[in-house]
């Protein structure tokens, strides 16, 4: 597999019931007061500083290497599993980017390492023009994605027209944001699927048909294991997650 760029816990603690007499309600107040809200915490469950302090160590792995190997001073992956949401993904890299800029005291794009994750439903976005118009009214019958201006099959990635704003992308390309130092990770696994529902519809042999997925991977962009690993790898890499549909 090419590895080119070319795819919580919710801490609960239950509380019992507070007694309606006020003597409890102050003694109450007082013992929290008294050992602290980190404290507290940690009564209910696994504290902040519990974890810090667990010595977990994620483990590393080659293929995961990329993930460390992008620069910037904040690092962010929005994760996307429809085709609604990877639009969105790329609307939200936009927004990040000129937030940042606009915001911050010298801050530039540069400072973002930044993914946008096409995996699930949204993985056909990963694939180039030749593609959609080989297999685009497979991926229409198979993800559901029409293009908004004729309701029909799209014959082209619409995620790469400039000048588009009938999408929840607003006119934000992959040629647009690649220029802009956001990279696509494109899921395997999901194009492995693709290939194989295109194939029992009719579309020919799914091993030619995954071929032709990996031979357009559109630009900025790599295929990893699965969008779902990539995104829980991310995070051990310390990026942000932002799933955004």
């Amino acid at each position: 597999m090419s590895a080119q760029f070319h795819d919580s816990v919710l801490l609960h603690s239950g509380e019992g019931k507070l007694s309606n007499k006020n003597n409890d309600i102050i003694d109450r107040r007082s013992v929290l007061s008294g050992i602290g809200i980190a404290a507290a915490a940690a009564a209910g469950g696994a504290s902040t500083a519990q974890a810090a302090s667990s010595g977990f160590e994620p483990t590393r792995h080659a293929e995961d290497a990329w993930l460390d190997q992008m620069e910037g001073g904040h690092r962010a992956f929005l994760d996307s599993s429809t085709p609604d949401g990877g639009a969105v993904a790329m609307l939200y890299a936009n927004n990040i980017l000129n937030a940042h800029t606009k915001a911050y005291a010298g801050a530039q794009e540069s400072d973002y390492a930044m993914i946008v994750c096409l995996r699930h439903y949204s993985t056909v976005f990963g694939f180039g023009d030749e593609v959609w118009e080989k297999y685009g009214e497979g991926f229409y019958n198979v993800v559901g994605f029409a293009d908004p201006s004729t309701g029909a099959a799209p014959k082209v990635n619409l995620m790469q027209v400039q000048g588009l704003r009938s999408l929840p992308n607003r006119g934000n390309t992959i040629e647009s944001l690649g220029a802009r130092g956001v990279k696509f990770a494109v899921c395997d696994n999901a194009a492995n699927v693709i290939s194989m529902a295109l194939s029992r519809a009719g579309f020919g042999d799914a091993k030619d048909i995954y071929a032709d997925f990996i031979a357009s991977a559109v630009p900025n962009s790599r295929f990893v294991a699965a969008g779902v690993v990539a995104a829980t790898r991310a995070q051990e890499y310390g990026y942000s997650l932002l799933y955004t549909g």
